[in-house]
């Protein structure tokens, strides 16, 4: 990234982020704004819609909608970003589907005329790791870097649609052992622990969560048990349905799988740009981080305290 140059995006929020993860969009505009990068709105924009139900059922209009808020952001002259796996394995498959299908593309054209709307293909759908990763670079987040957690462990968590289908994704055909999330990650001074079956999924996909709630628990109590075995301090996540099964997940994993398991898990769930803003000397209000009411029935499910002890632990130890 060329020094001084602000780069814009639309941000595209999806469905979990603002109804149920609202501070994992706190987290994302702050560090954003932290990196001297404007995230724009995209008025009127809809579901993406979710690939595991739409595109299931109806794959034209799974498309027309990803098209309708595609066109949105190339109206405002800037490529699409969002922190959903889900939404943004929506978004680029329709995007490089209708790219290479001119018949297609123009089925999709006749439908969004009707709204006044049209699909060019302007705007790249990107993942918020993507800009971190490709478009800023390793070099540039590092510069921005102040604190370091180097007695902090973390287990990244993937999941599946930030990496497949591996023709559709910009990570070089990398789809079974990926390293730029731990890459990213590292730069914070923590250490990415490897565990069993990594790339898993977090058990809440292809409406498997809403259809067979118990299949799904045992999906993410498996991970969560290989996750503890490699001795993790906290789950990192980049998506928000992966980190909903994750938290609240774990929570129902607790009670559904308490015979099985013995000691309940506790393993803290943090976003990827809720660690990086507090690397990055962010006040932690600002990412979400502290919890200043007594709601019940909201997030985080799973106590992040223990997280945020080993990071102030360290933050005392630099001060010293």
């Amino acid at each position: 990234m060329v020094e001084g140059e602000t780069r814009k995006y639309g941000l595209f929020l999806g469905c979990v982020i603002p109804n149920r993860y609202p501070f994992i969009e706190s987290s994302i505009r702050n560090v954003f704004d932290h990196l001297d990068i404007d995230l724009i709105d995209l008025p009127g924009a809809s579901c993406c819609p979710a690939p595991g139900v739409f595109r299931a059922f109806h794959i034209p209009s799974w498309l027309v909608i990803a098209a309708r808020n595609i066109s949105i952001a190339e109206e405002l002259g800037v490529d699409i970003v969002t922190g959903c796996n889900g939404c943004f394995g929506t978004l680029r498959d329709s995007w490089i589907e209708l790219q290479h299908d001119y018949d297609l593309k123009k089925e999709i054209n006749e439908h969004l005329s009707k709204v006044g709307r049209s699909f060019k293909g302007t705007s790249e759908p990107k993942h918020i790791a993507q800009v971190l990763y490709q478009d800023l670079g390793l070099d540039f987040i590092k510069d921005h870097i102040k604190h370091k957690f180097s007695n902090l462990n973390v287990a990244i968590h993937y999941g599946c649609h930030i990496a497949k289908p591996s023709d559709k994704r910009p990570w070089g055909g990398e789809c079974e052992d990926p390293r730029f999330l731990d890459e990213i990650i590292e730069l914070t001074g923590a250490k990415s622990v490897e565990y069993k079956d990594k790339m898993l999924c977090c058990g809440a996909g292809g409406s498997v969560r809403s259809a067979i709630k118990e299949v799904s628990l045992d999906f993410t109590r498996e991970k969560l048990g290989n996750m503890k075995d490699a001795g993790a301090d906290a789950v990192i996540t980049a998506c928000p349905f992966c980190h909903l099964q994750l938290d609240l997940g774990q929570f129902e994993v607790n009670n559904v799988f308490k015979e099985e398991i013995g000691e309940p898990f506790k393993i803290p769930v943090i976003y990827l740009t809720q660690l990086l803003g507090l690397a990055m000397g962010i006040d932690p209000n600002l990412l979400g981080l502290v919890k200043n009411h007594d709601l019940g029935g909201v997030p985080p499910f799973i106590s992040i305290e223990p997280f945020l002890n080993i990071v102030k632990e360290q933050l005392i130890m630099e001060v010293k």
